[in-house]
């Protein structure tokens, strides 16, 4: 079980450039998801949490983008930590990962202008309505992803995120770099994905 240390927590804000000193107990992450269950990437999201306690406001909840799966493939995982249960749900990786429309990651980058994904750690920010509607903020907390903000890398719903994309394409569509799903799926992703929960993408 990881013991996250006694930290003062980051207060979120919109822009997420005021820091507010937050005195908080320390708290266990739950090891209570077990295989087969248990996302491959969920060792290093939990080691993820740990690094970045500070930044981290809810320790029992997480969410895992596996991207060694195809875009075909559920591979957002929405992990409740304290229950022990994972639900899955399609979501989308950008163009720039994927130049041939693959449906496989081919590589991540963290360069403006990539429109590729990025790997590493994200915390969650505000909630906002904007070109594509109800949206999330992310912040990138590893050299990998910390260009997220100034490169728009959000959480919102596209019509090239759902099921249908896979009946007549076989993939789903591809983003700029955003965590893109459904419309059906969205408010159950964001229900989970609360300001200051961990969004953790990688490979296997």
């Amino acid at each position: 079980m990881i013991r996250i240390s006694r930290r003062d927590l980051f207060a979120l804000t919109a822009g997420f450039t005021a820091t507010l000193a937050v005195p908080a107990r320390a708290r266990a992450v739950p090891a209570t998801v077990r295989a087969p269950d248990a996302p491959p990437l969920l060792a290093a999201a939990r080691a993820a949490m740990e690094r970045h306690a500070q930044h981290i406001r809810h320790t029992n909840q997480l969410v895992i983008a596996d991207f060694s799966l195809p875009s075909h493939r559920p591979r957002l995982s929405l992990v409740d930590l304290a229950g022990g249960k994972v639900r899955t749900l399609l979501v989308t990786h950008g163009r720039g990962s994927d130049p041939k429309h693959s449906g496989w990651v081919e590589r991540f980058s963290n360069v403006p202008g990539s429109n590729a994904s990025s790997d590493g750690a994200y915390v969650a920010g505000p909630e906002y309505f904007g070109k594509h509607g109800r949206s999330q903020r992310l912040v990138g907390l590893d050299p990998t992803n910390n260009n997220a903000e100034a490169r728009a890398i959000v959480v919102h719903a596209a019509w090239y995120a759902g099921p249908d994309m896979i009946e007549k394409h076989g993939k789903l569509g591809r983003s700029e770099g955003c965590f893109a799903v459904s419309e059906a799926d969205l408010s159950q992703f964001m229900a989970i994905l609360q300001p200051g929960t961990l969004l953790f993408a990688g490979k296997a």
